[in-house]
């Protein structure tokens, strides 16, 4: 039988929590991702992580609540909760420059920023991941996960998923 794992802090284990990577899109953690809301003592003393899905009803959520509670077991605290928050709605905004670099890099457009003005143009005017055109227009509304959409490039004619701008 081993031992119990040391109790870490709040602090420690939030570190841990973040870095746990997103089911659907493992090369962005959750932190990356903006989903991780807080984690600390609840008003009962139990560690509480508190989350934000990118989209209600995210078929991902079970995996990402099992996936921190084998975080807070690994970190002491077996008896931890992990606690969704739906308001404010997560907003694509949360999502971190590291995790936008790492959606770019693995070939997803990050998205747009939430209220910025846009000048007009023909398409969705997001960057193309494999030659950087920005001339490219929506191919489909619906990608892998929700929190995506397949957009085509009129460049090099490639299709690519892009992150929604919620």
């Amino acid at each position: 039988m081993n031992p119990p794992a040391p109790r870490l802090s709040p602090a420690d284990v939030r570190v841990r929590v973040e870095a746990v990577p997103d089911p659907e899109l493992p090369m962005v953690s959750l932190g990356a991702l903006g989903v991780i809301r807080s984690v600390g003592p609840a008003q009962d003393g139990v560690i509480e992580v508190e989350i934000t899905p990118t989209f209600l009803g995210c078929p991902a959520m079970p995996e990402i609540e099992s996936d921190i509670r084998d975080v807070l077991a690994a970190c002491g605290h077996p008896e931890g909760r992990v606690r969704q928050v739906l308001s404010p709605a997560w907003s694509s905004e949360w999502i971190s420059a590291y995790g936008r670099r790492k959606l770019a890099e693995h070939g997803i457009a990050p998205p747009a920023p939430v209220g910025a003005p846009l000048p007009l143009r023909l398409g969705t005017g997001a960057p193309c991941p494999n030659c950087g055109c920005t001339a490219t227009r929506p191919q489909s509304l619906f990608g892998a996960t929700r929190c995506q959409v397949i957009v085509v490039c009129t460049g090099c004619k490639e299709t690519f998923p892009r992150f929604r701008t919620v």
